[in-house]
């Protein structure tokens, strides 16, 4: 027993030696200081960068970079994305460089604006369809259906729910969201960091891509130069139509913090509206700072389909350019509805 004891405390000593906040690495003798309030700054306000001296060195001059961007001592963030943003300052002095760093969080300076609907047509959906990506392509409309084993892309007859063309995915792959653009159909999958592109008439399978830091693939929508793709998180990726590679991303705030869950997406008027999982609204999103700027509440829809015991959330939204409205359906929903956004 005194050997097991003398055991233990050797390997507590070396966890704590290996796994310590003293690694010999010297603590820096500057920090940046901010008028962030806990860490949070709103974007219609002036961020203002200042460097604590500790040590009271001679400096020579400092440079400010905030999300990888010089930047001025005085910053306005009104034309900046929302969420975390680091700040680095580079500090020369005594003949030396050093690096420090620093989070903030813009928040978006108003409230999202709430909105109602009114419906203004009803159309049968299928009902063992598990809702994923829903888009207009031509009057024609195209989902994208998930679960293992279950997943399609399906071309319908919004009318009448008729299918005009089915291709079932493979048994491994969990189809999530679509978009199209230049008569390609871009199909994501959920945990197996593939997705697929087909031709938009035919549905042959022209290529596949991977995805980047993004981790799983949500939901997809485009606006004719970029396609926007969620992940399940606050961050929506911008990718690059030829190459699909992640560029960069938005991040999705209000006034009072991140959003998450973005889940199925449409490209509307310049915005992007997005399903929330496992929410019964849709956001509206600025999609050059991630601000959600509105919600629309659908939450009356859901009592509208058949109630059943696969009944589950709100996801699908689509809109039609040729009636100017929009289409939203659910998981295992019987309806798609045709809708109009009030006060919009």
């Amino acid at each position: 027993m005194k050997l097991f004891k003398y055991l233990i405390i050797i390997f507590l000593t070396a966890l704590a030696i290996s796994c310590g906040t003293n690694s010999g690495q010297k603590k820096s003798d500057f920090s940046i200081t901010t008028n962030a309030e806990k860490g949070n700054i709103s974007n219609n306000k002036l961020l203002k960068l200042s460097l604590e001296n500790k040590k009271k060195h001679a400096i020579d001059s400092v440079k400010y970079f905030l999300d990888g961007k010089s930047v001025e001592k005085t910053v306005d963030l009104k034309d900046l994305k929302l969420g975390k943003q680091t700040i680095e300052a580079s500090i020369y002095y005594d003949g030396k460089k050093e690096n420090v760093n620093s989070v903030i969080t813009i928040l978006n300076s108003d409230a999202p604006k709430v909105y109602g609907y009114k419906i203004i047509n009803e159309y049968p959906h299928d009902i063992k369809s598990y809702t994923q990506g829903l888009e207009f392509h031509q009057d024609t409309l195209y989902e994208s259906t998930g679960q293992y084993k279950k997943s399609k892309l399906r071309k319908l007859d919004y009318k009448t729910g008729n299918v005009i063309k089915n291709i079932n995915l493979s048994d491994d792959y969990f189809g999530e969201g679509l978009t199209i653009l230049k008569n390609k159909v871009y199909q994501l999958t959920w945990k197996e960091n593939i997705g697929f592109v087909y031709n938009v008439d035919t549905f042959e399978k022209l290529s596949s891509f991977k995805y980047g830091n993004s981790k799983e693939g949500w939901g997809l929508c485009n606006n004719n130069n970029t396609i926007y793709k969620s992940d399940g998180t606050e961050k929506i990726w911008l990718l690059n139509p030829e190459t699909l590679v992640e560029q960069e991303c938005i991040q999705v705030y209000t006034n009072r913090g991140k959003i998450v869950g973005i889940n199925e997406m449409e490209w509307i008027n310049g915005n992007i509206y997005a399903n929330r999982y496992q929410k019964d609204g849709v956001a509206i999103i600025n999609p050059k700072n991630g601000a959600v700027i509105g919600v629309i509440d659908f939450k009356p829809l859901k009592s509208l389909v058949t109630q059943h015991d696969g009944l589950d959330v709100l996801n699908g939204i689509a809109y039609n350019t040729n009636t100017k409205t929009i289409f939203v359906t659910g998981k295992h929903w019987d309806k798609l509805f045709e809708v109009k956004i009030i006060g919009l």
